[in-house]
């Protein structure tokens, strides 16, 4: 997951709005999102790779969304799965501490990640990299594959047109627009992570077109305020085609 942006508390009829674009190498095998019969029953996206996910909630409400730090120059070989992470969560029974504690505790195993993620009344968000969480209040917030609110374009963009987006949330299609953005940004406000230029310019849009790796789906999911949720997915091909759609309803516990 490349780009998470969440709208929390901040709106009278949807308490909590998330649109996210998952970018993955096109070969890694992947299941689109369905209920996985688990207690408590997950709805999420698997990866057939290593068996965990990137976004996915429960019936009670418990959510966690992960993206991934770049930093090629401490990538290491072979790491356990950061997917796992999301699943652990999503299980949980847990306090929002419970599960920071646990992050602190297992972070350094992994490559650099961020997660967001509730117990369904409360937010966190948790970076590896800083080997810290902390609760946050209401707020729109965006995370890609840097700190939460970094302020790449990328960023900066997406929350821009999701605020806007708030105004009218009885479908999910403008918060799909924004997430199909694929305007590359200027290169003088290029980030330097550690890739080529080239990548920079191919990473820094919301929507990732290449030939290998790219946005794979784009998830949104409204709660509104009488626990109401609607799941939206689309998943896309390498030239950005769809090639598949979710679509839930189903009220929360």
């Amino acid at each position: 997951m490349c780009l998470v942006l969440l709208a929390w508390q901040g709106h009278a009829k949807y308490p909590c709005v998330i649109a996210a674009n998952r970018d993955e190498m096109h070969s890694r095998p992947t299941a689109a999102a369905q209920w996985w019969q688990t207690r408590p029953p997950i709805l999420a996206g698997r990866d057939l790779s290593a068996g965990g996910t990137w976004l996915g909630l429960t019936r009670t409400g418990r959510f966690a969304a992960l993206t991934n730090y770049r930093d090629p120059e401490h990538r290491r070989a072979n790491p356990p799965s950061r997917g796992a992470l999301v699943t652990s969560i999503l299980l949980s029974g847990g306090t929002i501490e419970d599960s920071l504690e646990r992050l602190r505790a297992v972070s350094a195993n992994y490559n650099g990640f961020n997660v967001l993620f509730s117990d369904g009344e409360r937010l966190a968000v948790f970076e590896s990299v800083l080997g810290a969480g902390r609760e946050l209040g209401p707020g729109i917030y965006g995370l890609s594959n840097h700190l939460l609110d970094t302020p790449w374009p990328k960023v900066e963009t997406a929350k821009s047109r999701m605020s806007k987006a708030l105004s009218d949330l009885s479908s999910a299609a403008p918060l799909l627009a924004l997430l199909r953005d694929d305007k590359p940004a200027p290169d003088a406000e290029l980030p330097r992570t550690g890739v080529s230029l080239e990548w920079e310019r191919l990473l820094s849009s919301a929507f990732v077109r290449a030939a290998d790796y790219g946005t794979r789906c784009s998830t949104v999911v409204r709660i509104d305020e009488s626990r109401r949720a609607c799941f939206d997915e689309w998943s896309w091909d390498a030239a950005g085609e769809q090639t598949g759609a979710v679509n839930l309803q189903f009220q929360l516990e």
